[in-house]
């Protein structure tokens, strides 16, 4: 597993690199008279209901005047945008910008429904001379925007895991600073920070059923244990001694938390944390506007933030976020025009008007800017993890989604006592290798890439 991560990793940095040296540099790029061409030309896209889209929302009518490119975007619910992206790409339909989860990308170019951005870098008339590939922290540009040695898509609205915690709990049960290990949370943290008679809790992990549970909880708990889904060669990883510690940490460390979070979302672990009901939550860094709007949070001066506790294996939080791709379907012109936007959208022109309106840049000068350190807790403790981390935390191939569905339904059953780690890690180990199978991955007509 890690010599094919390793050996994506290299690819897309040399074809990064490749990319970034074929376009001059000048000291100022004029979307104006590169838009010129494409004026009145109308760009169809799916947005979430997230901070990093309400912020790129607010800078829009910023582009449209600058190049007269419309900007239409349609907000989806996170749960129902694969399908509708799949549907309208399967349809030949309207959209002129694919939406790319993590997890979608070697679905999305394996089927050629995307466009690799060299279609575009080709041609100077219509990309910004200081795009600058580099500027791009690698792991981003490698996990969310290349397959098979190929860059498609440019990141946007990525997140990394991050521990938020309640500073102000944690000193009144004697603690001067966060959990600096997965161990010290559950062992030497939460007990002293769980009082059910009050319905407090020590820790909270988002675990409903569906791609929640299955990347936000079960992958959370494998990878800093030293486990995995997947050994080198395709088949299941889960009945190892390192994926069955992280599994049965799991289970431990559920004493601690609140009754009912196999059923909690994002949303509603974000929200206990918010209105002081739990001490900790691992979450996505996209999440600290939510916990720093008085609107929505209780927690005031007492938010701090930190990266994600180290396991057995090091650090490696969780890894989530998009990319932001030319849809191939798109006419010719249309493309041009989405791979305009798409440059301007990811810029480090606009990475810090961008932050400061909500959104999480992929772009690391942004995060050098002293004001952006001081403003925002969650820089730091994320750029951190963004330093080392896993592209596959969730695999990033087609069969994904068919495998997310098997891990949610057996790693929900685990958390409610319904199986062991054990039966439930062999009864998912089998059908996953059965989709695998299927496939093509074990019979050489798929390469093992994830």
């Amino acid at each position: 597993m890690k010599l094919v991560r390793n050996t994506v990793s290299a690819i897309a940095m040399i074809a990064a690199g490749a990319i970034a040296s074929a376009v001059p540099a000048s000291a100022a790029w004029d979307i104006a008279k590169a838009a010129a061409p494409y004026k009145g030309t109308q760009l169809n896209v799916i947005f979430l209901d997230r901070p990093g889209y309400r912020a790129i929302i607010k800078l829009l009518p910023e582009f449209e005047k600058q190049t007269g490119i419309k900007v239409n975007y349609e907000i989806v619910p996170y749960e129902n945008t694969r399908e509708k992206e799949v549907l309208n790409f399967n349809a030949k339909g309207d959209l002129s910008i694919a939406l790319v989860d993590l997890v979608w990308i070697g679905e999305y170019a394996e089927n050629g429904w995307i466009v690799p951005v060299d279609k575009f870098t080709a041609d100077a008339s219509i990309t910004d001379p200081n795009l600058n590939l580099k500027g791009f922290f690698p792991l981003l540009l490698d996990a969310f925007g290349s397959w098979g040695g190929k860059t498609y898509g440019l990141p946007f609205d990525n997140y990394s895991g991050l521990l938020f915690y309640n500073k102000c709990m944690l000193k009144d049960a004697g603690f001067d600073k966060p959990p600096a290990t997965w161990d010290e949370l559950a062992k030497t943290y939460a007990p002293k920070l769980t009082n059910k008679d009050k319905k407090q809790y020590g820790y909270a992990l988002q675990s409903l059923r569906g791609e929640t549970q299955s990347a936000d909880s079960f992958m959370r708990s494998l990878w800093p244990h030293g486990g995995s889904l997947l050994d080198k060669s395709f088949h299941s990883n889960l009945t190892s001694k390192e994926s069955q510690a992280g599994l049965k940490f799991r289970q431990d460390l559920m004493q601690y938390m609140p009754p009912g979070v196999v059923s909690w979302d994002h949303a509603e672990a974000v929200n206990a944390l918010a209105q002081n009901q739990v001490a900790m939550i691992t979450e996505w860094s996209a999440f600290y506007s939510t916990l720093t709007d008085p609107k929505t949070s209780k927690l005031g001066d007492c938010l701090a933030v930190a990266p994600e506790p180290t396991g057995e294996a090091g650090r490696l939080p969780a890894l989530g976020g998009f990319s932001l791709a030319v849809a191939s379907q798109a006419p010719e012109k249309e493309q041009k025009a989405a791979w305009i936007f798409i440059q301007w959208a990811t810029s480090e022109d606009i990475a810090k008007p961008y932050v400061e309106a909500g959104g999480v840049s992929g772009r690391m000068a942004v995060y050098d800017d002293p004001a952006i350190k001081a403003t925002f807790k969650f820089v730091e403790p994320m750029v951190a993890s963004w330093k080392k981390g896993v592209p596959e935390f969730r695999p990033r191939f087609p069969a994904w989604p068919a495998i997310s569905e098997v891990v949610a339904e057996f790693g929900s059953k685990m958390m409610l006592g319904e199986v062991t780690t054990e039966n439930g890690a062999k009864e998912i180990g089998t059908r996953m290798e059965a989709i695998l199978q299927k496939e093509g991955y074990y019979d050489g007509k798929k390469a093992l890439l994830q």
